[in-house]
């Protein structure tokens, strides 16, 4: 891979100043220009004691902004592709830890984010659970036998990583040394009302009628469904942390389908029992929590006691930093659709969501995942700019 030298002018945030990430401090800086789609990467230097992300959400002074991208491992990288040629089952790639490892550090070689999040899926720890699945390609998640009643729920097993997972461990604790604190590990897990509905509805779903039949007309059973999924991620996290993650995001992707009453019955409470667990254990490891379409339940989500909340694009950041109170950090919130535009339309963006964040206990990220088929110089554009921002 052919590399040339060049530099960059970092943006200035002045603190002395009215907040604004266009106004350039003009020091340059080294980067690498890489020929692989026009990614950036900046050379290795000796790791700081802790890295910035965790600094930022410890709300510790930093000179910027840190950065990384949802799904920033996966389908958009060149990379990727063609380690799918060789290994078609995602399983495979998810479950081997040569190849999570090879997988999770693609992103890290090119672009240098300030959070490397191990290469995974929040369903991997199903089959553990006595849950078996499988991910297809070109129809996604595929749950074989759908849990439909209370003795489908009673044949759960509790999650027990150490023997389910141990390729999980085994990788975080390989990314952990090989990113030797130039950024932080980051692991993940699915939340309990998201896992039930993957579990419930048989994979991906549009309405959400199963699992709202279960809530609504058996709740005890969904309830003993909820329990069991949030005593088992408790124990992943932790099972996570011990083995290197730094820090872990808990995706509750399907919560915001429910009403906010009902999100205090059936997802808020779950969230706050594996907070609660974890800190008990793990008092200093930041937990993110990120439920896209979050708007309507914005202010019931740091309830939950996590340290940041990940905004998707529909919230406006200056209305989610004042909606949400200064206690909590927040990650996000370009739209993901963004790295689709003009470098300078997505500088731009970049910017704005910077600016209306204000100084400090933010971590700039995307709204959502990556999208398949961004331009892989536009992620490179994105990680460049968010790199050369200075408060």
């Amino acid at each position: 891979m052919a590399c040339i030298y060049s530099s960059i002018s970092s943006f200035s945030l002045s603190s002395n100043s009215t907040f604004n990430p266009l106004r350039s401090n003009h020091k340059s800086k080294p980067t690498i220009y890489c020929a692989v789609g026009g990614a950036v990467a900046e050379p290795k230097s000796v790791s700081a004691t802790e890295p910035l992300l965790l600094n930022a959400v410890k709300g510790k002074e930093v000179e910027r902004p840190p950065v990384w991208l949802m799904r920033q491992a996966g389908r958009y990288m060149k990379s990727y592709q063609t380690l799918c040629e060789k290994y078609p089952s995602f399983r495979e790639r998810s479950e081997n830890v040569d190849l999570v490892v090879e997988i999770s550090l693609q992103p890290w070689e090119v672009f240098r984010p300030d959070g490397v999040i191990l290469f995974s899926d929040i369903l991997t720890p199903l089959t553990g659970m006595n849950i078996p699945f499988d991910i297809i390609k070109g129809k996604g998640p595929v749950i074989f036998d759908p849990l439909k009643t209370a003795s489908d729920v009673e044949k759960v097993r509790e999650f027990v990583p150490e023997e389910s997972v141990p390729y999980v461990g085994e990788a975080l604790t390989i990314l952990r040394k090989e990113v030797n604190n130039e950024a932080a590990v980051l692991g993940f897990v699915g939340a309990p009302f998201t896992l039930a509905s993957y579990v419930v509805e048989g994979g991906s779903s549009k309405k959400f009628t199963k699992i709202k039949k279960l809530a609504f007309s058996e709740p005890k059973v969904l309830h003993a469904l909820l329990q069991k999924f949030a005593t088992s991620m408790a124990k992943y996290i932790c099972y996570q942390a011990d083995k290197g993650a730094q820090a872990v995001q808990i995706f509750d992707s399907w919560a915001t389908e429910l009403s906010p009453v009902d999100f205090e019955e059936f997802s808020l409470p779950y969230l706050k029992l594996i907070v609660d667990t974890v800190k008990q254990t793990h008092p200093t490891l930041p937990l993110i929590l990120y439920a896209s379409g979050s708007g309507g339940l914005l202010e019931r989500l740091p309830l939950t006691g996590v340290d940041v909340i990940s905004l998707d694009w529909t919230v406006d950041m200056a209305d989610g930093r004042r909606r949400l109170g200064p206690d909590v950090a927040v990650q996000g919130n370009v739209d993901p659709g963004v790295l689709f535009g003009s470098k300078e339309f997505i500088t731009n963006r970049i910017n704005d969501t910077v600016r209306k964040a204000g100084k400090g206990k933010h971590i700039l990220n995307l709204g959502h995942g990556i999208i398949v088929g961004t331009p892989e110089e536009n992620v490179a554009h994105f990680f460049e700019v968010a790199k050369g921002l200075r408060y």
